[in-house]
C-alpha cells in the first residue's frame, strides 16, 4: 500500500506559496497539483504582465520543487505556465525525490480562450514516469476527453493517471470515474480552489480507484490535500476483465498510429 495525494489550491500562486504545504505533502508517494498552479489561468491579466509570471523549464522555480519533493520523498505532478521564447505552454512538471526534474508534458490542444494565450504541445512530451506509487502519466484538463490521447496512454502502461484541470463542473467526476474504470488505473485530478475574482474556481479534487469507485474527495469547501491509500494489485485484478490495450484490443481492426517526434518550426541542415 501506497499513499498518493491531490493538493487543491488556486491558480497562479509563487512556488513559496506551494512550498508552505511541505508537511502536509511528506508521507505521501505522489502529488499531483492543478492546472496552472504557477503562471495562473489566462486572461485574468494583461498579456506582458502574464507573460512574465511564466516560468521556464528547466529553471528556479522547478529547482525550488525538486527541493520539495527530496525532502519530502513525494514525487510532484505540478501545473505550470511554461514560457519557452515567445510562446507560453500549459505544461505539467514531473519532480522525483531523487532525480529533481525527470519529465514534462504540454497541453496537445488549448481549450477555448486558453487558445488566445497558449502554443500547442506535440508528442515528443508524452512520458510515462516511473514513480514509487507506479507509473505516472498526465493529461491536462480537456486533452482527458481526447479518446486517442488516453488510448495511447493506456499503451504505455500507466498505472497513476495524473489529471490537473481547471474544470470545476460536476461532470468531471464523471469523467475521472470513467477514465479510471476504462484505463484500469488509479486517478488523481487536482483542480484549483479560490474565492476571489469574477470567476473563481471551486475545487473539485478527486482520487479514483482502478474500477470508477471514489476513494477521496471530491473537496469543494477550501484549500488541502486529500489522500488515499493504493494498491497496484488492484489493477492486476481490474485489468483480468478489462485490458484496453491487451486482450480487449482488436489490432486487426483498429490502429494508432503516434508521432513522438519534435515538431520543430525551423530545422537546420548543417
Amino acid at each position: 500500500m501506497t499513499v498518493v495525494a491531490a493538493l487543491q489550491i488556486a491558480t497562479g500562486v509563487t512556488v513559496s506559496r506551494v512550498l508552505e504545504f511541505e508537511e502536509e505533502i511528506r508521507g505521501a508517494s505522489l502529488v499531483v497539483l492543478p492546472e496552472a498552479v504557477l503562471g495562473g489561468y489566462p486572461g485574468r491579466e494583461p498579456f506582458v504582465g502574464y507573460f512574465h509570471a511564466s516560468i521556464t523549464v528547466p529553471g528556479p522555480e522547478t529547482a525550488a520543487l525538486a527541493g520539495l519533493a527530496a525532502r519530502t520523498g513525494a514525487s510532484l505532478v505540478v501545473g505550470v505556465i511554461e514560457r519557452d521564447g515567445s510562446t507560453l505552454y500549459s505544461t505539467v512538471v514531473f519532480l522525483d525525490p531523487g532525480l529533481g526534474l525527470v519529465a514534462k508534458h504540454r497541453k496537445l490542444v488549448p481549450t477555448a480562450r486558453e487558445r488566445l494565450f497558449w502554443g500547442r504541445g506535440d508528442g515528443s512530451t508524452l512520458p510515462a514516469v516511473p514513480t514509487a506509487a507506479g507509473l505516472a502519466g498526465a493529461a491536462i484538463c480537456w486533452e482527458n476527453h481526447m479518446p486517442l490521447l488516453r488510448a495511447a496512454m493506456y499503451a504505455k502502461g500507466v498505472e497513476i493517471w495524473c489529471a490537473p484541470t481547471a474544470d470545476d463542473r460536476d461532470v468531471w467526476q464523471a469523467s475521472m470515474r470513467h477514465i479510471a474504470d476504462e484505463g484500469r488505473c488509479f486517478v488523481i485530478s487536482a483542480c484549483p480552489y479560490e474565492t476571489e475574482g469574477d470567476d473563481p474556481f471551486r475545487g473539485g479534487s478527486v482520487i479514483v480507484g482502478p474500477q470508477g469507485d471514489v476513494l477521496a474527495g471530491p473537496l469543494h469547501d477550501g484549500e488541502g490535500l486529500i489522500t488515499a491509500e493504493i494498491d497496484l494489485d488492484e489493477i492486476v485484478a481490474a485489468r483480468k476483465s478489462l485490458d484496453v490495450s491487451g486482450h480487449y484490443a482488436r489490432p486487426d481492426i483498429f490502429a494508432l498510429s503516434v508521432d513522438e517526434r519534435p515538431q520543430d518550426g525551423v530545422t537546420f541542415l548543417r
